[in-house]
């Protein structure tokens, strides 16, 4: 069973619908028992860091993330969500990863928010996340923050200044964009981070 965790956003349904394709069950939950049960952890997210962070905080759920040992991903706002604070709203956040998540500058030819199909651009460590997929694909992105770049971002998006879109640390991985709505390699994705293990 995977775990969906409710953080308020609105693509549940659709991260589900693509667990779904890929023969997986899954529940959505703020219920530490039920997610305890689950063999990994989605945090998905469109929508605000500050009312993720309180609707976790309310939950009680913040320290249980913080101590997870299983397989964690992030995914759009809930890759901005393990950082340590966000810009949007001044939130204080998950902390898993260092670094402050930014909120993106205009500039002529780059809109905010950054919305569409991006390419991916690899860097230092071998991203496991991205294992057995093109490095000419696209992926969809929607999003007006960012994460900073740092030595964990696996990999990053071209822009005026790169953006950090795929972030891996120890047993959290997390993607700026969005693989459910990111046609086969998107799928390629979420199986690859369903095949990791504890």
């Amino acid at each position: 069973m995977i775990g969906v965790v409710d953080t308020g956003g609105a693509n549940h349904a659709s991260i589900l619908n693509a667990l779904e394709r890929l023969g997986r069950q899954a529940i959505i939950s703020l219920d530490r028992e039920e997610l305890s049960s689950c063999s990994h952890l989605i945090l998905p997210g469109v929508g605000h860091a500050g009312h993720a962070m309180a609707r976790l905080n309310s939950a009680g759920l913040c320290e249980y993330l913080r101590a997870q040992s299983k397989p964690v991903l992030g995914i759009c706002l809930g890759m901005q969500i393990l950082f340590d604070s966000s810009a949007e709203g001044a939130s204080s956040c998950l902390g898993l990863i260092p670094g402050r998540v930014a909120r993106l500058s205009p500039s002529p030819g780059f809109q905010v928010p950054h919305m569409g199909w991006s390419r991916l651009e690899r860097r230092g460590s071998p991203s496991k996340l991205l294992r057995g997929i093109s490095e000419s694909a696209y992926f969809y992105f929607v999003h007006s923050y960012a994460a900073p770049m740092s030595e964990w971002v696996t990999a990053s998006t071209p822009a005026p200044q790169p953006i950090a879109s795929v972030v891996e640390w120890r047993n959290f991985s997390a993607v700026q964009f969005h693989p459910e709505r990111s046609g086969p390699d998107g799928g390629r994705l979420l199986e690859n981070f369903l095949t990791e293990t504890a």
